[in-house]
This record gives structure tokens, sequence and C-alpha cells, in this order.
């Protein structure tokens, strides 16, 4: 029995080492896809991208040759080193903004290409700044993937008690409840996460999650994967320094208590 579990834990570590030496693929954050308004601070036109920005850095992409991919490809590349294609990104968008259904989805279908929207379930329909569900599940049945962003957009390392269950479980079965389909990647609301958290994550049958900026914990990597947000004044050319200096190599992942 002992001998056993010394295997199982060689195992694991052995894996958690594999997948912090596998390059990293670029994942960009997408927030709000509307023109800047005149009140817009700075701050925000870091969350507001406006639709021709967005369409130049779709179509320099397209141009460069980077190949979006979907989350269930780069979680069996981080766990199995299955390839993935040449110059590989992920666009991920937060938040159920309306205008990434009506703005964005028509850039994205212009270049075939798919991505990721990670949902706050309790705004659903809830104001016509928010998807409802008929877009959700539209984007679904196109081949996107849809990822649960909590129920009110709470912060992670505040959960506890029975908010595990209102604000990822019941979310995450809502979602489902919405597209047909499994909810199995998350993303932290403000991109932030605490390591006591993470065995949740798993424990209600989430495959991966995704932070912002900072490193990816080397005790669970997977369920930190690092992502940017891509501000609205980003030429395509910036973002394209951004995608080969931010990325493409392994990360050093933080050992801090957080």
């Amino acid at each position: 029995m002992l001998k056993s579990l010394i295997f199982l834990l060689l195992f694991t570590l052995l894996g958690l080492g594999a997948t912090a030496q596998r390059s990293q693929v670029p994942i960009l954050c997408y927030h709000q896809v509307r023109n800047w308004k005149a009140k817009d601070s700075r701050t925000d036109k870091a969350y507001i991208i406006p639709p021709s920005t967005f369409s130049a850095q779709m179509k320099m992409l397209s141009d460069s040759g980077y190949h979006p991919i979907l989350p269930d490809e780069l979680y069996d590349y981080l766990t199995t080193g299955k390839p993935l294609p040449s110059k590989p990104v992920m666009l991920t968008f937060d938040d159920t903004n309306a205008d990434q259904f009506t703005a964005a989805r028509p850039v994205l279908l212009k270049y075939r290409f798919k991505a990721v929207y990670f949902i706050i379930s309790g705004k659903i329909g809830t104001h016509k700044w928010f998807m409802n569900s008929r877009q959700v599940k539209q984007l679904s049945d196109e081949g996107n993937v849809i990822g649960c962003h909590t129920r009110d957009h709470t912060d992670f390392r505040k959960l506890k008690g029975a908010e595990w269950q209102v604000q990822i479980a019941d979310a995450k079965h809502e979602l489902e409840g919405i597209t047909g389909k499994p909810a199995s990647y998350f993303a932290f609301p403000f991109g932030e996460w605490n390591r006591a958290g993470l065995p949740e994550l798993h424990r209600l049958g989430f495959k991966a999650a995704f932070a912002l900026e900072q490193p990816r914990d080397a005790t669970d990597p997977v369920m930190t994967i690092r992502r940017i947000i891509t501000p609205g004044y980003w030429s395509p050319q910036i973002l394209d320094q951004h995608i080969k200096r931010d990325f493409g190599r392994s990360n050093p992942m933080t050992l801090s208590k957080r």
C-alpha cells in the first residue's frame, strides 16, 4: 500500500513537472467590444476594445498564421503533450457582455475563429447589456466553448460554505442546462485565486481554470492557466509583440502562499 502511494505521488509530481516545462500558449482575454465614450478612463479602455481595433487584431492573427484553439486542445497538450497546430492562440471573453455576440461574433465568423466565453450565469438576460440564454446557446451550437465565471462575479478568494454551491456549482449546472454540454472550464473573477480553493474546482468537476497575468501555481498549474487582457489601445503590432514576449515559454510558477 505504501509503495503504491509513493508511486502515485511520484507520478503526479512528474506530471506537474512536464506540464510546467511545456511552452505556454498565448491566451487573450477580452471584455467589452464597443466604441469608447467620453467618460471612459484609460483604465476603462483596457477592458473596452473598439470594434475596428478588434477586427484589426483578428486580421493580424489570421494574416500571421495564428490558429485559435479551444480548451480541450489546450488541456490535452498540457496534460499529455498532444501536439497543437502551429502558432496556437486562444481567444477568451469574460462577463457575458452582449457586444461579444453582436460585435465580436461576426468578426470571428469571418475568420472562422472559435472562442471561449466565460459566462456570469446571474447576468444572463437581465439587461440589454448582457447576452440572453438564446445567444449563449447559439455560441455553443456554433462550436464555441461556454465556461463558468461564477453566478455573480464573486471574488473566488472570498468564497466559503454554501457559496461554493451557489456561485460555482449552481452556475455550472445552469450553463449546462442552456447548452446541453458540460461546462468544464472556469475563469476566476478579477483573475484572482487562492491555492486553498483550487481543490473545490476539482471536486466540482472542472478540468482547468483560467486566471490573468500572475504566474501559475506550482502545485496546480492546470487550474491557474495564464491569460493577458488585451487593451483597446493596443494596435495589432503591439498585440503581436506581447504574444511573442509574454508567452511561448515555460513560465516561472509561484510558490507563495496565496
